[in-house]
């Protein structure tokens, strides 16, 4: 086990808060905290908020007592740490911006997609992750100067994961939103038509061969799957807390059969550069994913 904890030293409510963390895996940490009653709204990002009367007896439960510098710095050699501007409520602004430079005149649309992309179900699907995907897109597609001329892209990445409930009808759901949205505010209806139809696509990520910009989105949303392993890890823990309903065995047999089909169906990013930087780094992650669920399913 490698539960780690500071001294109570961070005033907030009236008390001193402790954090609680694992420089091995948020499993691991999510798992220790359920054990000893923790609630889930004491995690942030990378740690759980501990008043200072939980601290002895979770030091006697094997949480192992460092000083605050020392624990920030096991937590960042871990790959673990999540730094403050990559935290999503920092988000906003830099979001903001970014919708404002589409040139759609509709700051009341950017902040109707940001409070989807806000609700607190989200763990993974969240700002974090649209940011993520409008960078990679950045990097495919050569930066902020090719915005405007990948127009349905961009506004398709914005709308991908906009409705969010973990159902069949997500991406649906998510596309009949662009659908309507997009023409009250003076977006062409081939625009629309072709952000509707990117949208659909990111329930397959298998775009036809030729589809330029199907390629585009699909392989900027699974960017995070050629993530550095620890990186890597975060995002299937954040996964995981999205289905935190579904008992461990059943999540496992659901999630080795949606990696088997990735692994055993083709490259898995549609795009040639998608395929140069990512494809090798991804096809690790997600075997070693596999192995580790399948112990878990059976």
């Amino acid at each position: 086990m490698s539960i780690l904890i500071d001294p109570p030293f961070w005033p907030a409510h009236g008390t001193l808060f402790s954090h609680l963390v694992s420089d091995a895996s948020l499993g691991e940490l999510h798992g220790f905290a359920r054990d000893h009653g923790l609630p889930e709204r004491a995690f942030d990002r990378d740690h759980y908020d501990v008043p200072q009367e939980r601290y002895d007896d979770l030091v006697a439960a094997g949480a192992v007592p460092l000083p605050a510098t020392e624990l920030v710095r096991r937590l960042i050699a871990s790959g673990l740490r999540v730094r403050a501007k990559e935290r999503p409520e920092r988000l906003d602004a830099v979001l903001a911006t970014r919708w404002d430079a589409l040139g759609l005149g509709a700051p009341e649309l950017g902040r109707e997609l940001l409070a989807c992309w806000s609700q607190e179900q989200r763990f993974y699907h969240d700002r974090a992750h649209l940011l993520a995907v409008l960078t990679a897109l950045d990097t495919l597609t050569g930066g902020s100067a090719a915005r405007k001329a990948h127009l349905p892209v961009y506004l398709a990445a914005w709308f991908h994961d906009a409705v969010y409930r973990g159902t069949a009808t997500d991406e649906e759901d998510s596309a009949a939103l662009a659908a309507a949205r997009l023409p009250e505010h003076g977006v062409a209806g081939p625009v629309v038509g072709e952000v509707v139809r990117l949208v659909l696509l990111t329930k397959t990520h298998k775009p036809a061969p030729g589809d330029a910009a199907g390629a585009l989105l699909c392989d900027a949303d699974l960017e995070v799957l050629a993530r550095p392993a620890a990186a890597y890890r975060r995002y299937t823990a954040a996964v995981r807390r999205e289905y935190a309903h579904v008992p461990d065995a059943d999540f496992a047999r659901g999630r080795s059969a949606i990696l088997r089909g990735l692994l055993d169906g083709g490259s898995l990013y549609a795009g040639e550069r998608g395929r140069e930087m990512w494809e090798e780094a991804a096809r690790a992650n997600l075997s070693a994913e596999l192995q580790d669920l399948e112990a878990v399913a059976q």
